[in-house]
Formats: structure tokens, sequence, C-alpha cells
């Protein structure tokens, strides 16, 4: 057996005793649930006691170092329904299971870049997931606003309007608004859950809408109309953003081009001459090489993202 498979037999054997400690390790003293709340459902199997002891553990450094609500807040703008402690639990599991499949499959240096790249990737898609939700709100409001407004023509209140928007609305938007109207409904005031929604889904025509209902409610006023105007004005910026983005798809193509054009190459070249590439691996020489072409990669990408992102 090489080197590089006893450590990933050894990476394999940590995890295995990460989840036996966490399984087998003292908790803290509790009546039985039969005798605190008779009829209750029965004690939870040793995976289901193992994952709950394994989030508490998570969840102590996270809460320490502020980390619990940064991540909730991240979640909750990518749409995830998950504690960020078990999204902790993830990711830890997935660095140990990549540290130790890199490390049986090519080396310790693979497998120490698949594990620091699991929460890299996963940083990476809840920033998609979120842009995603966020693009679909922004789409989404003129017709959201539409509807608050026939509602409140109809003689409904403003919180009838919010509702009938939650109930008929199409995803993420349906979602946002019955979050509202649920805060609303434990006692939160109705101008904070709205400017939470702004911020968490950073859209400034929600902002403009949330302070368009906020002076209305301080002077009165028809706020159907207000909202009209408000919908027409974001409609109009819709389409100048639209036109912003089919002006701009040929520098975005291009720049995918360039980024994926060095990757393709290497993977060719590692395909039909390997020992074209093998004096990168061979010395530390070719692996600070390596190190720098990552680093200008990356450099070129946030350039040639600031330059065919255009903000208005």
């Amino acid at each position: 057996m090489t080197w590089t498979a006893t450590l990933g037999v050894a990476a394999c054997a940590v995890a295995l005793l990460l989840a036996v400690w966490a399984l087998l390790a003292p908790g803290p003293a509790r009546l039985p649930l039969a005798r605190r709340r008779p009829g209750a459902q029965p004690d939870p199997t040793l995976l289901s006691a193992a994952a709950t002891r394994a989030t508490g553990l998570v969840e102590r450094p996270l809460r320490s170092r502020g980390l619990l609500q940064s991540g909730a807040a991240a979640l909750e703008q990518a749409g995830v329904k998950m504690r960020p402690q078990d999204a902790a639990v993830l990711i830890v599991v997935g660095m140990v299971v990549a540290l130790a499949a890199g490390s049986a499959l090519a080396g310790p240096l693979l497998g120490l870049a698949l594990a620091v790249a699991v929460p890299l990737v996963t940083k990476a898609v809840l920033g998609i997931l979120a842009g995603r939700r966020q693009k679909a709100f922004a789409d989404q409001l003129e017709d959201s606003l539409q509807l608050m407004a026939g509602s409140l023509r109809a003689g409904h209140s403003m919180l009838q309007a919010l509702d009938s928007v939650s109930r008929e609305a199409e995803h993420p938007t349906s979602e946002e608004f019955a979050r509202i109207i649920n805060e609303n409904r434990v006692g939160r005031e109705l101008g904070a859950a709205l400017e939470d929604t702004a911020r968490r889904m950073g859209s400034e025509d929600f902002d403009w809408v949330t302070q368009a209902i906020a002076i209305n409610r301080e002077v009165g006023g028809n706020l159907a109309e207000v909202l009209d105007q408000v919908a027409g004005t974001i409609r109009e910026r819709a389409q100048i953003r639209r036109q912003v983005r089919a002006l701009s798809a040929e520098g975005r193509l291009s720049a995918y081009v360039l980024m994926a054009l060095p990757v393709c190459i290497v993977a060719f070249l590692s395909v039909a001459s390997p020992g074209y590439l093998a004096g990168f691996t061979s010395n530390v020489l070719g692996y600070a090489m390596i190190a720098v072409s990552v680093v200008l990669m990356g450099v070129g990408a946030l350039w040639l993202r600031k330059a065919t992102s255009i903000t208005f």
C-alpha cells in the first residue's frame, strides 16, 4: 500500500472516530421523554442522535465567533431551508470525504485542494442560488405591486393585500410576503418586516415600495395610486436593465471563453500528452508556477466580472 493510500485510509479512520466520539460522548443528564411528556414520540435512533450531537458540537464555536447569524442569513438569501449548524456539519463531512478521496487517488496535495474547495464551492453555490432568487423576486415585483394596488382598490386592508400576494404570487415572492404576514402576526412592526425583506432580497426597487408604504401610513393618501406610480418606475427600470444586459451579453460571453480556454487546454494536454505537463508536478518551481497561474486567473476573473457588470 502506497503512502497516499495510507493517508486516505487514515483520513477515513479519523472521520469514523469523530463520528463514534460524537455518538458516544457523554451528554447532559436528562429525564426520559416519556416522563416529561407522556404520549410523545419515542427516542430518536442512533443516527439521528449522532447527527444531533454533531450539530450541537458545531453550534458552540459558530455561536462564539458570531458565524451563526451570518450563516443563517446566507442560507435564507439562497432559499435553503436548513440550520447553519447542520450546513456546517455537512461541509465538514464533505471536506473529510474530499480529503480522503483525493489522497487515495492522487496524493495529499489533491486531497488538501479538494478539502479546501468544498467550503469555497458551497459559498459559490449559495451565492448563485441567492442571485437567482433575488433576480426572480425583482422580475415578479411589478406584478406583485399591481396585485396589491388592485386589492387596495377593492377595499381590502394593507395586510389583506399583502396576504393576497403571498397566496397568488409565484416563488420566491409568495414565500417572502408570507414571511412578512407571519412576522406581523407575531407582533413585529410591518415597516420593519418590509425593510428586512428588501435588505434580504437586495432589491432597491422594493426598498422604494417600503418607503412609499411607510410615508403613506404616516401622512395618508391613495396608496393604490402610489403603488401604480412605483410599479411604472420599476417597469421602466426593468426595461433599461434588460437592454443593458442584452448589450453586454457579448462581453460576458467573451469573459466565459477566456476563463475556460486555459482550463480546456490543460485538460486536453493531460489526456493527449501527459508528459508535456509532467514538469509542473515534479518540482517545487512547477507547483509555484501553478499557484501563480491560479492567482492570476482569479484576478483576471474579477477584472472581467467588473468590466461586464454595469450598475445604474
